[in-house]
């Protein structure tokens, strides 16, 4: 017995004069705030940015956001969820999606709003109602099996990051078999292998993002839908 992972209670709102709404989650201490920051750093030069962090009981990662100025302090809003994660991104999305728009009014136009959910497992993963796209992060240091462990975080998320290769030595965890492993549960959807110890500016996943947003640039005018103007130099 469990949830069913597959059905989503929500829809997917309309595109219309919104930012792109990116998700990322995985489990406790996989690097996804550090992650976060990362790509704050690498993209708020030429995109505007906010982001929500998600916590059960503190504002532990919104604060480690801004103590590290990766963006203005009225740009990171947190969410204090008081129940499981996957409950505040998937289930009951309100908390964070009135994060959400509260941000997008209060900066308009945004280019991209990332949501960080607070530490899950394997089969976490964020509703069509609250994100656009979806990334799943994992480190090393659960060992080599992970990846085909699969779960729903690992095989359906739009990104696959696996985070601190710089540890595997360190923790006999095979980069070569979690690739291949990975591949096989994801089925030809994008995996990185990433250190932010060795490559701070976590450049692959950054260009990944930039993709998505050329993509989704380009489908909503095809649909002759407004989007923001991205603007160079923006904070």
């Amino acid at each position: 017995m469990g949830a069913n992972h597959d059905h989503d209670p929500h829809p997917a709102p309309p595109a219309r004069g919104r930012a792109l709404r990116l998700g990322v989650g995985g489990p406790v201490g996989s690097g996804k705030t550090a992650l976060v920051a990362a790509l704050c750093r690498t993209l708020r030069d030429d995109l505007r940015l906010a982001v929500v962090t998600n916590d059960i009981y503190t504002t532990e990662d919104a604060d480690f956001l801004r103590r590290n100025a990766v963006l203005s302090d009225d740009r990171i809003a947190a969410v204090r969820t008081g129940c499981c994660p996957h409950t505040a991104i998937r289930d009951d999305i309100s908390a964070n999606l009135d994060a959400v728009e509260s941000l997008e009014r209060r900066h308009a136009p945004l280019d991209l709003v990332i949501v960080e959910s607070g530490g899950d497992n394997l089969t976490a993963t964020f509703s069509r109602g609250l994100v656009d796209r979806q990334i799943f992060v994992l480190d090393v240091s659960g060992g080599d099996k992970v990846p085909r462990k699969g779960g729903p975080g690992v095989s359906g998320a739009d990104l696959l990051v696996v985070n601190k290769t710089d540890l595997a030595p360190l923790v006999g965890a095979d980069l070569g078999v979690m690739d291949r492993d990975a591949a096989q549960v994801r089925r030809g959807k994008p995996v990185i292998f990433s250190s932010l110890r060795e490559r701070p500016g976590a450049p692959e996943v950054a260009g990944w993002v930039r993709s998505v947003l050329a993509e989704t640039h380009e489908a909503r005018s095809a649909a002759g839908t407004p989007r923001p103007a991205v603007a160079p130099g923006a904070p």
